[in-house]
Protein backbone atom coordinates (compact mmCIF):
# COMPACT_ATOMS: atom_id res chain seq x y z
CA UNK A 1 0.00 0.00 0.00
CA UNK A 2 2.39 2.65 1.14
CA UNK A 3 1.98 6.10 1.06
CA UNK A 4 -0.81 7.14 -1.20
CA UNK A 5 0.62 9.17 -3.99
CA UNK A 6 -3.00 11.12 -4.10
CA UNK A 7 -2.06 12.17 -0.72
CA UNK A 8 1.64 13.58 -1.83
CA UNK A 9 -0.42 15.61 -4.04
CA UNK A 10 -3.17 16.78 -1.55
CA UNK A 11 -0.11 17.79 1.01
CA UNK A 12 -0.35 21.32 0.14
CA UNK A 13 -3.75 21.66 0.53
CA UNK A 14 -4.48 19.50 3.49
CA UNK A 15 -1.26 21.53 5.31
CA UNK A 16 -3.63 24.84 4.67
CA UNK A 17 -6.51 23.34 6.24
CA UNK A 18 -4.68 22.51 9.42
CA UNK A 19 -2.40 25.81 9.60
CA UNK A 20 -6.16 26.93 9.55
CA UNK A 21 -7.53 25.71 12.30
CA UNK A 22 -3.80 26.15 14.37
CA UNK A 23 -4.32 29.68 13.88
CA UNK A 24 -8.20 29.83 14.94
CA UNK A 25 -8.15 27.57 18.26
CA UNK A 26 -11.15 26.86 19.89
CA UNK A 27 -11.85 24.52 23.16
CA UNK A 28 -14.30 21.73 24.08
CA UNK A 29 -17.52 22.36 22.85
CA UNK A 30 -17.32 25.86 21.50
CA UNK A 31 -15.89 24.59 18.26
CA UNK A 32 -18.54 26.35 15.87
CA UNK A 33 -15.97 27.78 13.33
CA UNK A 34 -14.31 24.19 13.08
CA UNK A 35 -16.76 22.15 12.42
CA UNK A 36 -18.36 24.72 9.97
CA UNK A 37 -15.65 24.62 8.24
CA UNK A 38 -15.50 20.36 8.07
CA UNK A 39 -18.83 20.24 7.12
CA UNK A 40 -17.97 23.08 4.50
CA UNK A 41 -15.14 20.89 3.17
CA UNK A 42 -17.33 17.30 3.60
CA UNK A 43 -20.03 18.53 1.31
CA UNK A 44 -17.22 20.06 -1.40
CA UNK A 45 -15.84 16.59 -1.15
CA UNK A 46 -19.04 15.16 -2.36
CA UNK A 47 -19.71 13.31 1.23
CA UNK A 48 -23.12 11.15 0.97
CA UNK A 49 -24.38 12.73 3.81
CA UNK A 50 -23.36 15.45 6.19
CA UNK A 51 -24.58 15.67 9.48
CA UNK A 52 -23.77 18.39 12.23
CA UNK A 53 -24.43 19.08 15.67
CA UNK A 54 -23.84 15.37 17.01
CA UNK A 55 -22.66 15.51 19.97
CA UNK A 56 -23.37 19.19 20.42
CA UNK A 57 -21.06 20.29 18.04
CA UNK A 58 -19.53 17.30 16.69
CA UNK A 59 -19.19 16.57 12.45
CA UNK A 60 -19.93 13.24 10.63
CA UNK A 61 -18.99 12.29 7.15
CA UNK A 62 -20.70 9.68 5.49
CA UNK A 63 -19.08 8.13 2.05
CA UNK A 64 -20.23 5.18 0.56
CA UNK A 65 -17.93 2.89 -1.62
CA UNK A 66 -18.84 1.75 -5.35
CA UNK A 67 -20.62 -1.46 -4.06
CA UNK A 68 -21.78 -2.72 -0.38
CA UNK A 69 -22.10 -6.53 -0.90
CA UNK A 70 -20.34 -6.44 2.48
CA UNK A 71 -22.46 -4.75 4.15
CA UNK A 72 -19.47 -3.54 6.71
CA UNK A 73 -19.61 0.00 8.13
CA UNK A 74 -16.41 1.87 9.61
CA UNK A 75 -15.70 4.80 11.84
CA UNK A 76 -12.79 6.91 11.19
CA UNK A 77 -12.25 9.49 14.23
CA UNK A 78 -10.75 12.48 14.79
CA UNK A 79 -10.56 15.35 17.37
CA UNK A 80 -10.87 18.79 16.60
CA UNK A 81 -10.61 21.11 20.32
CA UNK A 82 -7.89 22.75 21.33
CA UNK A 83 -5.84 24.02 24.78
CA UNK A 84 -5.75 26.50 27.47
CA UNK A 85 -2.41 27.69 26.28
CA UNK A 86 -0.40 30.00 25.39
CA UNK A 87 1.29 29.64 22.22
CA UNK A 88 4.96 30.17 22.14
CA UNK A 89 6.10 28.37 19.02
CA UNK A 90 6.46 31.74 16.92
CA UNK A 91 5.04 29.99 13.86
CA UNK A 92 3.92 32.48 11.21
CA UNK A 93 0.66 30.64 11.59
CA UNK A 94 0.68 30.59 15.86
CA UNK A 95 -3.02 31.06 17.28
CA UNK A 96 -4.64 34.40 16.70
CA UNK A 97 -6.40 34.09 19.71
CA UNK A 98 -4.78 35.11 22.87
CA UNK A 99 -4.96 32.36 25.30
CA UNK A 100 -6.16 28.74 23.31
CA UNK A 101 -3.54 26.78 21.30
CA UNK A 102 -4.21 23.67 19.82
CA UNK A 103 -1.17 22.23 21.23
CA UNK A 104 -1.98 18.23 21.20
CA UNK A 105 -2.23 18.01 17.00
CA UNK A 106 -5.66 18.32 16.77
CA UNK A 107 -5.79 20.35 13.94
CA UNK A 108 -3.61 17.53 12.30
CA UNK A 109 -5.74 14.85 13.26
CA UNK A 110 -9.11 16.89 11.58
CA UNK A 111 -7.00 18.26 8.37
CA UNK A 112 -5.78 14.46 7.88
CA UNK A 113 -8.90 12.81 7.97
CA UNK A 114 -10.59 15.59 6.26
CA UNK A 115 -7.63 14.36 3.27
CA UNK A 116 -8.57 11.01 3.35
CA UNK A 117 -12.26 11.94 3.21
CA UNK A 118 -11.48 13.91 0.39
CA UNK A 119 -9.47 11.07 -1.35
CA UNK A 120 -12.49 8.17 -0.54
CA UNK A 121 -15.18 10.18 -1.87
CA UNK A 122 -13.28 10.71 -4.97
CA UNK A 123 -12.09 6.96 -5.35
CA UNK A 124 -14.98 5.26 -3.63
CA UNK A 125 -12.76 1.91 -3.96
CA UNK A 126 -13.78 0.31 -1.35
CA UNK A 127 -17.51 -2.25 -0.40
CA UNK A 128 -18.68 -0.95 2.59
CA UNK A 129 -19.95 2.87 3.85
CA UNK A 130 -17.20 4.83 5.48
CA UNK A 131 -18.15 7.18 8.62
CA UNK A 132 -15.73 10.24 9.18
CA UNK A 133 -16.19 11.29 12.83
CA UNK A 134 -15.25 14.95 14.19
CA UNK A 135 -15.30 15.24 17.60
CA UNK A 136 -15.61 17.92 19.85
CA UNK A 137 -14.12 18.39 23.36
CA UNK A 138 -11.56 15.70 23.42
CA UNK A 139 -9.56 17.78 26.29
CA UNK A 140 -11.64 17.16 29.26
CA UNK A 141 -15.02 18.10 27.89
CA UNK A 142 -15.97 14.28 27.12
CA UNK A 143 -17.05 14.62 23.77
CA UNK A 144 -16.64 11.29 22.71
CA UNK A 145 -19.18 10.57 25.30
CA UNK A 146 -21.55 13.13 24.30
CA UNK A 147 -21.38 11.86 20.38
CA UNK A 148 -21.96 8.36 21.71
CA UNK A 149 -24.60 9.65 24.09
CA UNK A 150 -26.67 11.06 20.73
CA UNK A 151 -27.07 7.68 19.09
CA UNK A 152 -24.11 8.22 17.03
CA UNK A 153 -23.16 4.53 16.80
CA UNK A 154 -26.60 3.29 16.13
CA UNK A 155 -27.92 6.10 13.77
CA UNK A 156 -25.05 5.63 11.24
CA UNK A 157 -24.90 1.58 11.95
CA UNK A 158 -21.46 1.48 12.76
CA UNK A 159 -19.69 -1.56 13.39
CA UNK A 160 -16.11 -0.71 13.90
CA UNK A 161 -14.27 2.15 14.97
CA UNK A 162 -10.86 4.01 14.75
CA UNK A 163 -8.45 6.71 16.21
CA UNK A 164 -5.30 7.81 15.95
CA UNK A 165 -3.30 10.54 17.65
CA UNK A 166 0.27 11.95 16.96
CA UNK A 167 2.85 11.33 19.41
CA UNK A 168 6.13 13.38 20.09
CA UNK A 169 9.37 11.24 20.60
CA UNK A 170 8.10 8.47 17.35
CA UNK A 171 10.18 9.32 14.29
CA UNK A 172 7.78 10.72 11.47
CA UNK A 173 6.89 7.81 9.48
CA UNK A 174 6.20 5.42 12.32
CA UNK A 175 3.39 3.79 13.82
CA UNK A 176 2.94 2.41 17.66
CA UNK A 177 0.28 0.50 19.04
CA UNK A 178 -0.82 -2.19 21.84
CA UNK A 179 -3.82 -5.03 21.71
CA UNK A 180 -5.92 -4.47 25.51
CA UNK A 181 -5.12 -1.63 27.78
CA UNK A 182 -3.69 1.52 26.02
CA UNK A 183 -4.32 4.18 27.92
CA UNK A 184 -5.05 5.10 31.46
CA UNK A 185 -8.74 5.79 33.20
CA UNK A 186 -8.55 9.18 34.49
CA UNK A 187 -10.91 9.83 37.86
CA UNK A 188 -10.69 12.90 39.99
CA UNK A 189 -10.15 12.75 43.74
CA UNK A 190 -11.88 16.07 46.42
CA UNK A 191 -11.06 15.13 50.06
CA UNK A 192 -12.84 17.26 52.69
CA UNK A 193 -11.36 17.43 55.67
CA UNK A 194 -12.58 19.42 58.78
CA UNK A 195 -10.97 19.58 62.26
CA UNK A 196 -11.43 22.27 64.64
CA UNK A 197 -9.78 25.54 63.89
CA UNK A 198 -7.74 27.60 66.45
CA UNK A 199 -4.65 29.62 67.44
CA UNK A 200 -1.78 27.80 66.07
CA UNK A 201 -0.15 28.50 69.90
CA UNK A 202 -2.51 26.26 71.30
CA UNK A 203 -2.64 23.21 69.03
CA UNK A 204 -4.61 21.03 72.10
CA UNK A 205 -7.29 23.06 71.75
CA UNK A 206 -7.55 22.09 68.45
CA UNK A 207 -7.91 19.24 65.24
CA UNK A 208 -5.22 20.01 63.07
CA UNK A 209 -6.55 19.54 59.82
CA UNK A 210 -3.09 20.18 58.05
CA UNK A 211 -2.02 17.51 60.08
CA UNK A 212 -4.86 15.18 58.91
CA UNK A 213 -3.88 16.73 55.31
CA UNK A 214 -0.22 15.15 55.53
CA UNK A 215 -1.16 11.67 57.05
CA UNK A 216 -3.61 11.14 54.21
CA UNK A 217 -1.32 12.38 51.36
CA UNK A 218 1.26 9.37 52.32
CA UNK A 219 -1.51 6.74 53.48
CA UNK A 220 -2.81 7.24 50.08
CA UNK A 221 0.66 6.14 48.55
CA UNK A 222 0.16 2.78 50.17
CA UNK A 223 -2.80 2.25 47.73
CA UNK A 224 -0.41 1.60 45.32
CA UNK A 225 2.76 -0.12 46.95
CA UNK A 226 1.13 -2.02 49.16
CA UNK A 227 -2.84 -2.24 48.09
CA UNK A 228 -2.23 -3.36 44.12
CA UNK A 229 -0.41 -6.37 42.75
CA UNK A 230 2.87 -4.21 41.10
CA UNK A 231 2.26 -5.77 37.79
CA UNK A 232 -0.47 -4.02 37.57
CA UNK A 233 -0.65 0.34 37.17
CA UNK A 234 -2.06 2.55 39.09
CA UNK A 235 -1.08 6.36 40.24
CA UNK A 236 -2.61 8.72 42.75
CA UNK A 237 -1.46 11.48 42.67
CA UNK A 238 -2.08 14.19 45.63
CA UNK A 239 -1.88 17.36 43.16
CA UNK A 240 -3.55 20.44 45.44
CA UNK A 241 -4.12 21.53 48.89
CA UNK A 242 -6.13 24.33 50.17
CA UNK A 243 -6.94 25.62 53.50
CA UNK A 244 -9.61 28.40 55.26
CA UNK A 245 -6.97 30.48 56.25
CA UNK A 246 -3.58 31.67 54.58
CA UNK A 247 -2.50 32.97 58.33
CA UNK A 248 0.76 32.09 59.13
CA UNK A 249 -0.60 31.42 63.28
CA UNK A 250 -4.05 30.51 62.02
CA UNK A 251 -4.87 25.94 62.31
CA UNK A 252 -7.49 25.93 59.80
CA UNK A 253 -10.84 24.08 59.98
CA UNK A 254 -11.03 23.02 56.76
CA UNK A 255 -7.95 21.66 54.32
CA UNK A 256 -9.28 20.93 50.85
CA UNK A 257 -7.16 17.97 48.54
CA UNK A 258 -7.50 17.47 45.20
CA UNK A 259 -5.95 14.76 43.00
CA UNK A 260 -6.19 12.38 40.20
CA UNK A 261 -5.94 8.55 40.22
CA UNK A 262 -5.16 6.46 37.00
CA UNK A 263 -5.88 3.11 36.36
CA UNK A 264 -5.45 0.00 33.38
CA UNK A 265 -7.99 -1.88 34.67
CA UNK A 266 -11.92 -1.65 35.77
CA UNK A 267 -10.75 -4.22 39.20
CA UNK A 268 -8.38 -2.00 39.87
CA UNK A 269 -10.18 1.40 39.65
CA UNK A 270 -13.17 -0.43 41.83
CA UNK A 271 -10.36 -1.39 44.38
CA UNK A 272 -8.42 2.20 44.33
CA UNK A 273 -12.02 3.96 44.77
CA UNK A 274 -13.05 1.98 47.53
CA UNK A 275 -9.57 2.10 49.61
CA UNK A 276 -9.53 6.24 48.99
CA UNK A 277 -12.70 6.14 50.70
CA UNK A 278 -11.99 4.18 53.69
CA UNK A 279 -8.23 5.07 54.23
CA UNK A 280 -9.71 8.94 54.44
CA UNK A 281 -12.21 8.70 56.87
CA UNK A 282 -9.81 5.99 58.86
CA UNK A 283 -7.27 8.59 58.75
CA UNK A 284 -9.44 11.32 59.69
CA UNK A 285 -11.07 9.37 62.50
CA UNK A 286 -7.95 8.22 64.32
CA UNK A 287 -7.35 12.54 64.81
CA UNK A 288 -11.09 13.06 65.55
CA UNK A 289 -11.38 14.83 62.62
CA UNK A 290 -13.70 13.91 59.63
CA UNK A 291 -13.34 13.50 56.03
CA UNK A 292 -15.56 13.61 53.24
CA UNK A 293 -13.95 11.89 49.48
CA UNK A 294 -15.86 13.08 46.29
CA UNK A 295 -14.66 10.48 44.15
CA UNK A 296 -15.60 11.02 40.11
CA UNK A 297 -15.07 9.14 37.21
CA UNK A 298 -13.69 10.52 34.37
CA UNK A 299 -12.37 8.90 30.72
CA UNK A 300 -12.60 5.28 30.98
CA UNK A 301 -9.79 2.69 30.08
CA UNK A 302 -8.90 2.82 26.12
CA UNK A 303 -8.51 -1.21 25.74
CA UNK A 304 -8.18 -1.78 21.80
CA UNK A 305 -9.13 -5.03 20.37
CA UNK A 306 -7.13 -7.95 19.85
CA UNK A 307 -8.49 -8.41 16.02
CA UNK A 308 -8.98 -4.96 15.29
CA UNK A 309 -5.74 -4.14 16.71
CA UNK A 310 -3.91 -6.31 14.49
CA UNK A 311 -5.77 -5.48 11.65
CA UNK A 312 -4.98 -1.56 12.25
CA UNK A 313 -1.17 -2.36 12.67
CA UNK A 314 -1.26 -4.34 9.44
CA UNK A 315 -2.48 -1.25 7.49
CA UNK A 316 0.43 1.24 9.38
CA UNK A 317 2.81 -1.33 8.46
CA UNK A 318 1.53 -1.67 4.89
CA UNK A 319 1.91 2.77 4.81
CA UNK A 320 5.23 3.35 7.02
CA UNK A 321 6.71 -0.24 7.06
CA UNK A 322 7.26 0.10 10.74
CA UNK A 323 5.37 -0.25 13.54
CA UNK A 324 6.18 -0.98 17.07
CA UNK A 325 3.16 -3.48 18.35
CA UNK A 326 3.96 -3.77 22.03
CA UNK A 327 4.02 0.00 23.06
CA UNK A 328 4.18 0.44 26.63
CA UNK A 329 0.69 1.22 27.75
CA UNK A 330 0.32 5.63 28.80
CA UNK A 331 -1.18 6.34 32.03
CA UNK A 332 -2.55 10.00 30.21
CA UNK A 333 -6.09 9.07 29.10
CA UNK A 334 -8.41 9.49 26.10
CA UNK A 335 -12.07 9.90 25.38
CA UNK A 336 -12.16 7.46 22.44
CA UNK A 337 -12.51 5.04 25.00
CA UNK A 338 -16.14 5.50 25.18
CA UNK A 339 -16.33 4.23 21.71
CA UNK A 340 -14.23 1.37 22.39
CA UNK A 341 -16.77 0.60 24.97
CA UNK A 342 -19.15 0.53 22.13
CA UNK A 343 -17.85 -1.06 19.67
CA UNK A 344 -14.40 -2.94 19.06
CA UNK A 345 -11.77 -0.83 17.13
CA UNK A 346 -8.31 0.22 17.96
CA UNK A 347 -6.43 3.19 18.71
CA UNK A 348 -2.99 3.95 17.22
CA UNK A 349 -0.01 6.31 17.65
CA UNK A 350 1.39 8.41 15.20
CA UNK A 351 4.94 9.73 15.00
CA UNK A 352 5.72 13.47 15.18
CA UNK A 353 9.16 13.22 15.41
CA UNK A 354 11.54 15.36 17.91
CA UNK A 355 9.43 18.14 18.83
CA UNK A 356 7.66 19.01 22.44
CA UNK A 357 5.73 17.06 24.19
CA UNK A 358 1.68 17.56 23.68
CA UNK A 359 0.45 19.91 25.75
CA UNK A 360 3.44 22.40 25.61
CA UNK A 361 3.42 25.61 24.50
CA UNK A 362 6.34 25.10 22.09
CA UNK A 363 4.49 22.31 20.24
CA UNK A 364 4.35 21.53 17.37
CA UNK A 365 2.36 19.39 14.92
CA UNK A 366 4.64 17.85 12.08
CA UNK A 367 3.18 18.41 8.40
CA UNK A 368 5.34 15.78 7.06
CA UNK A 369 3.29 13.48 8.98
CA UNK A 370 0.14 14.44 6.98
CA UNK A 371 0.13 11.63 4.18
CA UNK A 372 1.27 8.83 6.79
CA UNK A 373 -2.09 9.79 8.68
CA UNK A 374 -4.08 10.07 6.15
CA UNK A 375 -3.09 7.41 4.19
CA UNK A 376 -3.51 5.16 7.25
CA UNK A 377 -7.22 6.69 7.70
CA UNK A 378 -7.89 5.66 4.01
CA UNK A 379 -6.06 2.21 3.95
CA UNK A 380 -8.44 1.28 7.01
CA UNK A 381 -11.56 1.59 4.72
CA UNK A 382 -10.13 0.28 1.36
CA UNK A 383 -8.39 -2.60 3.48
CA UNK A 384 -11.12 -3.38 5.59
CA UNK A 385 -13.92 -3.23 3.08
CA UNK A 386 -11.98 -4.44 -0.16
CA UNK A 387 -14.11 -3.65 -2.98
CA UNK A 388 -15.79 -6.58 -4.48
Amino acid sequence: MAVKNRFAELLPEITEWRHDFHQHPELLFDVQRTAARVAELCREFGCDDVVCGIGRTGVVAVIKGKSDTSGRVVGLRADMDALPIIEQTGLDYASKTPGKMHACGHDGHTAMLLGAAKYLAETRNFDGTAVMIFQPAEEGGGGGREMVADGMMDRFGIQEVYGMHNMPGIPVGQFAIRAGAMMAAADTIEIVVTGKGGHAAKPHDCIDTTLVAAHLIVALQTIASRGVDPLKQVVVSVCVVETDSTAHNVIPQVVKLKGTVRTMDFAVQDFVERRINEIAAGTAMAFGAKAEVTYSRGYPVTVNAEENTRFAAEVAQAVSGKVDTDIPPLMGAEDFSYMLLERPGAYIFMGNGDTAMVHHPAYNFDDDAIPFGSSWYAGMVESRMPSA
